[in-house]
């Protein structure tokens, strides 16, 4: 009977999984943005920054359980670094580590749910208090800006965050 049991909640577990897939995540970089990243920032930095929001996303996602089943695609559409990034402290030898600003990102894109609708996204955020920026790493403001999206996407879904 204890079998029977512990299989009929294996076989519960697995339907359920089945039914709730996880989010497929796609990041992408504007065409202009890519231009700034291969002129400016470096394409290193690009490579990292799609990481992160990628990354911001799903794990922000998974522990929610928001958006299951859909695909989501994002397109970063601006950065602004806090530092200089090391593609510009080695194209311009005067300027220093210690040198700080405000900074940011943007994002467009949109949701696919698995029944093939489709809602528009676009999130940015920028900060505003050049005191803020004085402690910041190269890309704090526009991580920060990620992980603020994320969760923006499971409070649009209308779950509790966990």
């Amino acid at each position: 009977m204890r079998i029977l049991a512990l299989s009929a909640a294996a076989l519960l577990a697995s339907a359920t999984a089945a039914l709730a897939a996880p989010v497929s995540v796609t990041v992408a970089v504007a065409p202009e943005l890519q231009k700034t990243f291969e002129k400016t920032y470096g394409v290193r930095e690009a490579e990292r920054l799609t990481a992160d929001l990628q990354s911001s996303v799903e794990k922000t996602l998974a522990r929610s359980g928001a958006h299951d089943g859909a695909r989501i695609e994002l397109v970063l559409t601006d950065v602004k670094p806090n530092r200089p990034t090391f593609k510009q402290l080695s194209d311009k030898p005067g300027l220093s580590m210690q040198s700080f600003g405000v900074g940011g990102a943007a994002i467009k894109g949109r949701i696919v749910a698995a029944d093939g609708s489709e809602k528009p996204l676009s999130y940015h955020w920028y900060e505003s208090d050049i005191r803020q920026a004085s402690y910041n790493w190269i890309w704090s403001d526009a991580e920060w800006t990620f992980d603020r999206f994320a969760r923006k996407l499971v409070r649009d879904a209308g779950i509790a965050q966990r």
